[in-house]
């Protein structure tokens, strides 16, 4: 198999939270979180993604933060914007408004809800590439989205349109990463903190990591050590990294609690649209405990 295709996104691009205040963004937290990244040395960051909260936000909300992310991380960090939909004519707006943005690429969910075929994931795909030439990385992950983009779709996709250029795999299986390896020169990217080393044990070249809005730099050592040939050192960070990753996705869903940490670390409100709640007593406890166990707060 070649090299895979441009790299554009190879690293740690990290699915930044949607910080609230009030019920509306908080545009000063935000800008102070892409602030952050810059200084952390993170590759790139995804907004308006699930972590995000993208299926809060408002069309002109979302159109309005990927712009400011894009503005305020130009020349410092790679933007991959959020704007998938399930509703192909309004995934294509979405990518236009980004491009204009400056947007370095998109990350396109597979249409949630409506099920499509795979005949109907490959024409939705195609007519993004076909209104846009932004490069798109195509999000697997059918746990949220009630089913699953087959390796044979995402292989004729990367055939047929050059701006397909990477796949986040959030199937949890490490069978599909390698299928598409095997099919595809595409950038494989993890969609799962916990499976990154696994992942790319069998080719893929970073992640888009929920973690990464809190360690993003030991995050990026994971990477950059297996990248490097280091294995040993790569474990040592997958050991260090995993009650994290784990409780990061397993305690509520994602961004419940992320946001509840990034609040214990002094890091925004930790604010939630419904229908995400924030977690009960024993959820943040939960929370607390493994940001003590990992040595960013004091027990």
């Amino acid at each position: 198999m070649a090299a895979t295709r441009g790299e554009l996104f190879a690293g740690v691009t990290v699915a930044i939270v949607t910080p609230f205040k009030n019920g509306e963004i908080d545009w000063d937290d935000l800008g102070k979180l892409v602030d952050w990244h810059a200084e952390q040395g993170t590759d790139a960051l995804a907004p308006c993604g699930t972590t995000g909260e993208s299926p809060t936000l408002d069309h002109d909300e979302h159109e309005r933060a990927v712009a400011f992310v894009c503005e305020r991380a130009r020349g410092r960090l790679k933007v991959m914007a959020g704007t998938g939909s399930n509703s192909t004519r309004e995934a294509i707006r979405m990518t236009k408004a980004a491009k204009k943005a400056g947007a370095n690429g998109t990350l396109q969910v597979g249409p949630y809800y409506n099920k499509p075929t795979q005949e109907g994931y490959f024409r939705h795909f195609g007519a993004i590439a076909d209104a846009c030439d932004l490069p798109q990385v195509i999000y697997n992950i059918p746990g949220r989205t009630g089913s699953e983009i087959a390796a044979e779709t995402i292989a004729r996709l990367a055939e047929n349109y050059p701006t397909v250029v990477a796949v986040k795999e959030a199937t949890g299986k490490l069978d599909m990463a390698s299928q598409v390896a095997a099919l595809t020169d595409l950038t494989i990217l993890s969609g799962d903190d916990s499976l990154t080393l696994p992942m790319m044990s069998v080719g893929a070249k970073g992640v888009v990591s929920v973690v990464g809005n809190i360690v993003p730099r030991d995050m990026m050592a994971l990477v950059k050590a297996f990248a490097a040939g280091k294995v040993a050192e790569a474990q040592q960070w997958h050991r260090k990294l995993f009650p994290l990753c784990r409780d990061m996705l397993g305690v509520a869903t994602n961004p419940i609690p992320v946001k509840a940490a990034m609040k214990l670390l002094g890091r925004g409100t930790g604010e939630l649209r419904l229908p995400m709640y924030p977690l009960d007593a024993a959820g943040e406890a939960k929370v607390r405990q493994t940001l003590v166990g990992y040595g960013l707060l004091k027990g």
